[in-house]
């Protein structure tokens, strides 16, 4: 496995990122288990989940999954950085309790003490938080963050889903009072999904922050949809599959399968080995389900991709170009 600097931060994370969004909606505790150690023992560090992850009436149950197999000791803990998230309510079906969503200080402080009891750890390396809040100013964010760094509970804090603007106005913010402020931004990105290198990317990389693409697959688009689908393979669906509907997508994918199939590469692994040559960019989320998943991720990291290959792959997928030229003279 190798390594990088987390942003602008000492603090050293594997190259792949874990996603544990599917433990307990589609893995279960076992599997899940057994995943984790498979990652950890392949050199993976770095994993990322939310309180909200088990989703409906099991939110939380993907941070106690983790919480379960970090108290099987052996130094699992120790060697992992720990990434979750804040924002999305915690109420349960029905309840519209106030408080229990969004970026308050009240709802920071309750839900970080929730996430430490589930994850049973004393301490959150990366706190996210998971969207936009446009009700709390950031001075109260990073009161309430400071308060948790001081008390030992997290260590660093991230932000995802946000805009570049949304960056810059955080950690100008932070700065104003001395503080540390966003050491990364997880957002969309992705071959197929590049609307980020407009503003997001490059407010990242000015401020220092490391960027953690979610959906490296696009949502399985990228994984070699189109050649599944002709063997009798898993069927793309949900958003997938409305995007194969598009008869301009689908041309663009059955260009990047043939260019592929002609290099003797696998689409998922070249997918997520182009963006890790991409600028800024610490590590891709992966979500496998199965062991074999987790093992082409892998690969993905050895992967050297040609200047010819990577050409090739921008004339299919262009990128939307720098702002403001991307929308202006």
């Amino acid at each position: 496995m190798k390594y990088t600097q987390l942003g602008r931060t000492g603090l050293k994370v594997s190259r792949l990122v874990l996603g544990t969004m599917n433990f307990g909606p589609q893995t279960g505790e076992p599997e899940s288990h057994a995943l984790m150690d498979a990652a950890l023992d392949a050199g993976i560090n770095f994993f990322d989940t939310a309180n909200v992850y088990g989703w409906g009436e099991n939110k939380g149950r993907t941070e106690e999954i983790i919480g379960t197999w970090f108290a099987q000791g052996g130094g699992r803990r120790e060697k992992t950085v720990i990434a979750t998230k804040v924002y999305g309510s915690m109420s349960r079906e029905g309840e519209t309790w106030p408080n229990y969503d969004r970026l308050s200080a009240l709802n920071i402080r309750r839900a970080v003490d929730e996430s430490l009891r589930r994850l049973k750890t004393d301490h959150i390396d990366l706190y996210q938080f998971h969207h936009v809040d446009r009700q709390t100013p950031f001075e109260e964010i990073w009161q309430a963050i400071e308060v948790l760094v001081q008390q030992g509970k997290i260590l660093y804090a991230g932000s995802s889903n946000f805009p570049g603007w949304k960056i810059a106005q955080a950690n100008e913010t932070a700065a104003r009072t001395g503080r540390l402020g966003l050491v990364s931004e997880q957002c969309l990105y992705n071959l197929s999904e590049r609307r980020a290198e407009m503003e997001v990317i490059p407010a990242a990389e000015a401020y220092g922050l490391g960027v953690i693409p979610w959906s490296p697959l696009h949502g399985g688009l990228l994984g070699g949809v189109i050649k599944k689908e002709a063997v009798g393979g898993r069927r793309a669906s949900g958003r997938s599959a409305d995007a194969l509907a598009n008869s301009s997508v689908r041309a663009q994918l059955e260009a990047y399968e043939d260019l592929l199939d002609k290099h003797g590469l696998e689409p998922g692994e070249v997918a997520l080995a182009w963006l890790l040559t991409r600028p800024g960019v610490t590590g891709p989320i992966v979500g496998p389900r199965t062991a074999e998943q987790l093992e082409s991720a892998l690969r993905a990291v050895e992967l050297e991709l040609s200047e010819e290959l990577l050409a090739s792959l921008e004339e299919i997928f262009p990128g939307p170009g720098p702002s403001p030229e991307a929308f202006a003279w």
